[in-house]
């Protein structure tokens, strides 16, 4: 079953969640600019609209809304923005492009370190940052730690992604956050000196290069083994996930890395109302659900159902509890160390 057919059954099954609605004539609306690509969220949002009457508007751009949203000022017609990674989120805060919102309901489902304490952003599901290891050429319980693989063991073994990229950005700040600048520095370079090849592609080319036995260690979020394991219109990408196995770092101490997506009010908001109570229903327990089965993430609203594959394949697991709002702010920090270890190069 492809993703878009996943997505009709899954409405099917919030319809049932959410039990009989009554039929409302939309006479307001919510202007939302979105990260997440359109197909992903139109199912929630159509929900939102069948449930308050509130009619949902989306500008969808992969990147590049932030600077839009900059330049439109107090003219934009925006209210919410949706991101697909926590760095979008406190580029709105530091760019004071967001305002605060008090929400008991938001408090309520989200986790305190799921969101900013001014209550300017708010995530919506999490995503773990693990190790992809190949399962012929290394042994279960080889590598257990993210320091692990500055070990020279590994040297010629290791693929990712590039190191500006906000995914590893965000592990490289929460290794600062845990060890201070030198000691990530030290640790970067180390990694660096194990890399199979130029970091390049995305998180997926590095599970293909696993496969094709070009590395054997590779950084990826978790979702994107859901998105591979289910892909019938590539079979290829199943073979690629097969080929690995998941390893969630550094479970005998503080965790491993997690990051959201998530969502902000516009400073400007002309519908903030409505986009309070837009942020508020994707808080709750049937768009959390379907939101997070979607996508193979996990979901913020503690006690609400995963994913029946994510469950399949990944057990219970310790998270780093670490704020992300603490987090983010080394994150300038690791981009000058990427930068300066020359990491990319």
């Amino acid at each position: 079953m492809d993703i878009r057919s996943r997505i009709a059954a899954l409405v099917c099954a919030l319809g049932a969640m959410s039990g009989p609605v009554a039929s409302v004539h939309a006479a307001e609306q919510v202007n939302i600019y979105s990260y997440r690509q359109p197909f992903l969220i139109q199912p929630v949002l159509d929900k939102f609209t069948e449930e308050t009457g509130i009619e949902t508007r989306v500008v969808f751009a992969s990147k590049g809304l932030n600077e839009r949203l900059q330049r439109e000022g107090r003219n934009s017609p925006a209210d919410v923005v949706l991101t697909s990674n926590t760095s979008n989120l406190t580029e709105l805060v530091s760019k004071g492009l967001a305002q605060p919102v008090e929400s008991e309901i938001l408090e309520k489902n989200i986790p305190a370190q799921f969101r900013d304490p001014k209550g300017e952003w708010f995530g919506l599901t999490t995503r773990a940052r693990l190790i992809y290891a190949s399962k012929d050429r290394v042994k279960p319980g080889e590598i257990t730690r993210y320091e692990d693989l500055a070990d020279p063991k590994w040297k010629g073994r290791i693929c990712t992604r590039s190191g500006k990229h906000p995914y590893n950005l965000s592990l490289f700040a929460s290794m600062i956050a845990n060890h201070g600048v030198e000691e990530t520095r030290t640790w970067l370079e180390g990694v660096k000196a194990n890399l199979a090849r130029k970091p390049q592609g995305n998180d997926r080319a590095q599970v293909k290069a696993i496969s094709e036995g070009v590395c054997d260690l590779s950084l990826g979020n978790s979702y994107y083994f859901g998105n591979m394991i289910t892909n019938t219109e590539q079979p290829e990408q199943i073979e690629w996930a097969k080929s690995v196995n998941l390893v969630f770092p550094n479970q005998q101490d503080r965790g491993t890395h997690m990051f959201i997506s998530g969502a902000a009010v516009t400073k400007h908001a002309p519908n903030r109302d409505n986009a309070v109570k837009l942020l508020e229903f994707l808080s709750g327990p049937g768009a959390q659900h379907l939101y997070a089965e979607m996508n193979f993430e996990f979901p913020v609203r503690p006690g609400t159902p995963r994913s029946a594959l994510i469950n399949q394949y990944i057990g219970d697991f310790k998270e780093d509890s670490m704020s992300l709002t603490e987090i983010g702010a080394h994150v300038p920090e690791a981009s000058r160390l990427v930068d300066e270890v020359g990491f990319d190069f």
